[in-house]
C-alpha cells in the first residue's frame, strides 16, 4: 500500500515541506495561548488570517518522524508568547506564513491550516478547549467540540507516540520574531 504524500509550502514559496501518511488529527483550537499568539502574530504581515470565523486556529497535527523539511529552513523563525513558554510557533520568516506550533517535548508538529490550499485540507475532526472561545454560543456544533482537550485527542497523541518508539525528534529553527 503507497502512503500518501502531501507538499506544502509557505505563501511565496520559499520553504517547502512535505508530509506522509495521514494526520493523527486535524482541529481548531481555541485555548487563550493560541489565541494570543494568533492575534500578535496577524499584527505582521501573514499572507492570511490564521484564526477561524469562529475565532479558532486550525491545525493539522502529525507525527516528527512523518514531516520532511526539504528546502528554506534557513527561513524558519520562532515565536513565543514570553521567555518562559514551552511553546514556540514557526514561521517562514520570508513571507510570515505561519508554519507549525511545537509543544516542548511534543512528538509531533501542529501544522498551521493555512498550509493547505482550501479543498486539499483534512476535514475538521474536532474543535478543542471551546471554553476560552470569546463567543463560545456562535461556534457550530458540526463536529465534537469539548470545553477542555478530550481524553480521545490526547489518546491518538499517545497511540502516535507508542508507534514512534516514545522518540521526541528536535526540529532546529535558526532566529526568533517579535510581535
Amino acid at each position: 500500500m503507497k502512503t500518501k504524500t502531501t507538499h506544502l509550502s509557505c505563501a511565496c514559496g520559499a520553504f517547502c515541506l512535505e508530509v506522509h501518511g495521514t494526520p493523527i488529527i486535524s482541529a481548531e483550537c481555541h485555548c487563550k495561548s493560541c489565541s494570543d499568539a494568533a492575534r500578535r502574530l496577524e499584527t505582521l504581515p501573514v499572507p492570511e488570517a490564521i484564526r477561524t470565523i469562529h475565532g479558532g486556529t486550525r491545525y493539522v497535527l502529525y507525527r516528527k518522524d512523518r514531516i520532511s523539511l526539504l528546502a528554506g529552513t534557513e527561513n524558519l523563525r520562532e515565536f513565543r508568547l514570553g521567555p518562559s513558554a514551552s511553546t514556540r510557533r514557526v514561521l517562514a520568516s520570508c513571507c510570515s506564513t505561519p508554519i507549525f506550533l511545537e509543544f516542548k517535548g511534543g512528538h509531533w508538529l501542529s501544522l498551521y491550516g493555512n498550509l493547505w490550499k482550501r479543498n486539499d485540507l483534512p476535514p475538521l475532526e474536532l474543535r478543542t478547549m471551546t471554553q476560552d472561545a470569546p463567543d463560545r454560543a456562535s461556534v457550530p456544533d458540526d463536529v465534537p467540540s469539548s470545553a477542555l482537550a478530550t481524553a480521545g485527542f490526547y489518546g491518538r497523541l499517545l497511540v502516535a507516540w507508542i508507534a514512534m518508539g516514545f522518540k521526541v525528534p528536535e526540529v532546529a529553527v535558526k532566529g526568533a520574531i517579535d510581535a
